[in-house]
């Protein structure tokens, strides 16, 4: 792990101070913070190396092209994945989108049935949901009681209709890590697909894709000290050959005549248009030092510090905690007869503290749990005990003031 210094000096936001109090950002499962080296590397690559990639002829366009797949080596090493299976995207959103419409139109679920949870980001839910009217296959909901996955309980949701699941491996709003490598096994086992969310546990665990045997994986940049406006979205080779393009134009094609269009192959053939090289190389630099920290420090000193809130927050009898004790990064609470939005807003005003409130975008889990909106705080490597007890110190208040 990095020293003090060595974080302020990389992220010079921590600096700043909110009327007086110094910033303490909780707001991670949202948008992480982003790193001097990543805003440097885009900054580098716009001022000196600027121009569209691939079939350039000049000496821009053959650096661009280098820096935006050297950045592609880099996201495939990071998840042990291949070259040509790396594909980029906007974001998690469009990952999932791309792949529902894909798979969707290749006729793969037609009159099959796709398996989600409704603990998912709205993310994973509505794409499937909406496409399924369109692509003539039947979504089913695992609906776990009070938003606590089981896994035996999702495993007998699993039909012999079943031909795909799409599920989160960590909840953004419990925090709850899923069994996903057992729910891939017993998948296979049966010749079903498996897709994960992974835009939680990407930026805490890491994933090696063949460890896991997962078939596709989306995740995002700026939730691992990214650019926004970058994700990835993987696919086993196989499988990614059989599906049709998502979007069409330019940079996708091998040929295009009146009559038909030749796309190209992996992974052009998902990439229509002028890239985000930009932020392709800025995700670069985030796995870059990601690496130099490494992930299982990460992860330690999450779960650390998950487990330091929660001790401190159930010592204060007027919190709602949601979700099990057993969690990683998120902390998902309500203040008695206090609104989130004012729990919020005055933790930012009066505290420096800025956490995250409202549905989550993930209001069927919220419904589960019987609330209609919540406050939460998510941590990364660069939060502290001490920004915890600040924390505290503003629920204490909250609750004093609106007493």
């Amino acid at each position: 792990m990095l020293y003090k210094k060595d974080l302020i000096e990389s992220f010079p936001i921590l600096n700043r101070q909110i009327n007086g109090k110094k910033l303490v950002y909780f707001d991670n499962a949202a948008t992480t913070l982003t790193p001097v080296n990543v805003t440097n590397a885009i900054k580098d690559f716009y001022d000196y190396h600027n121009a569209n990639v691939h079939r350039g002829a000049h000496l821009l366009s053959n650096e661009a092209t280098e820096m935006y797949e050297n950045a592609r080596k880099t996201v495939a090493k990071f998840i042990n994945a291949k070259t040509q299976e790396i594909i980029f995207t906007r974001g998690t959103t469009e990952s999932i989108n791309l792949f529902a419409y894909s798979i969707g139109k290749s006729g793969w679920l037609k009159n099959k049935e796709v398996l989600i949870t409704s603990i998912e980001h709205h993310s994973n839910f509505v794409p499937w949901q909406q496409l399924s009217k369109t692509f003539d296959f039947t979504v089913k909901y695992y609906n776990p009681e009070n938003g606590i996955f089981n896994l035996d309980e999702f495993i007998s949701n699993i039909t012999e209709n079943t031909k795909l699941i799409s599920i989160t491996g960590m909840s953004n709003v419990t925090g709850q890590v899923i069994p996903i490598k057992e729910i891939i096994n017993y998948a296979h086992e049966k010749e079903i697909l498996v897709h994960v969310d992974g835009a939680q546990l990407v930026p805490h665990f890491g994933i090696d894709v063949k460890d896991l045997d997962v078939d596709f994986l989306s995740f995002s940049g700026h939730k691992m000290l990214g650019p926004m406006g970058i994700g990835v979205f993987y696919g086993k080779k196989k499988l990614l050959k059989k599906l049709p393009p998502f979007h069409y134009g330019g940079e996708m094609i091998n040929w295009v005549s009146i009559e038909q269009t030749d796309f190209a192959e992996l992974p052009e053939k998902f990439q229509a248009g002028t890239p985000n090289v930009g932020g392709a190389i800025g995700l670069k630099a985030a796995i870059d030092y990601l690496n130099k920290i490494g992930m299982e420090n990460i992860k330690k000193h999450s779960e650390i510090l998950t487990k330091y809130a929660i001790e401190k927050i159930k010592e204060l009898d007027f919190i709602k905690l949601y979700g099990l004790e057993d969690r990683v990064s998120i902390i998902t609470f309500n203040i008695d007869s206090v609104h989130p939005h004012d729990v919020a807003q005055v933790l930012s005003d009066k505290f420096g503290v800025a956490v995250r409130s409202g549905h989550l975008c993930a209001q069927p889990l919220l419904k589960q749990m019987g609330t209609k909106s919540v406050c939460r705080a998510s941590f990364y490597f660069y939060n502290t005990e001490e920004e915890v007890d600040q924390l505290i110190e503003g629920l204490k208040y909250i609750r004093e003031w609106f007493k």
